[in-house]
């Protein structure tokens, strides 16, 4: 029957903190929330929180308006459905081909522009 060693404090390449720091601290805890500078007041980062806040409401409402225009132009959700899903096949599949034709450039030691004419693809494309 195999038997699993035993970890401990001694076992050697089974360290878990870094050499020199001890287990109850790696160092000082940092928030992602940015803390004022010695410079700025409480009052800076609200204003610049504020002002994210306004610019997201004002994205939106640009958002909706177009949503609104497409409607009114006769569009529909649905239909944009059916339209979306073959390009993102479409978009796979050009993926894929991409990635041939890099491959095969890399054996003949050519770029892949040099093989869009051999395969009367369109280099814009």
């Amino acid at each position: 029957m195999l038997q699993t060693p035993k970890r401990g404090p001694g076992t050697p390449g089974l360290r878990r903190t870094q050499p020199g720091l001890s287990k109850t601290c790696r160092g000082a805890f940092q928030s992602p929330q940015p803390s004022p500078t010695s410079g700025q007041a409480d009052g800076t980062i609200e204003d610049s929180q504020q002002l994210d806040f306004q610019k997201l409401k004002e994205k939106r409402d640009m958002l909706d308006k177009e949503i609104s225009q497409f409607i009114s132009e006769g569009y529909n959700v649905e239909e944009l459905k059916d339209h979306i899903a073959p390009l993102h096949e479409y978009n796979d599949i050009k993926d894929v081909g991409q990635m041939l034709l890099g491959k095969l450039a890399v054996i003949r030691g050519v770029t892949t522009k040099e093989l869009y004419p051999e395969f009367d693809l369109d280099v814009d494309d």
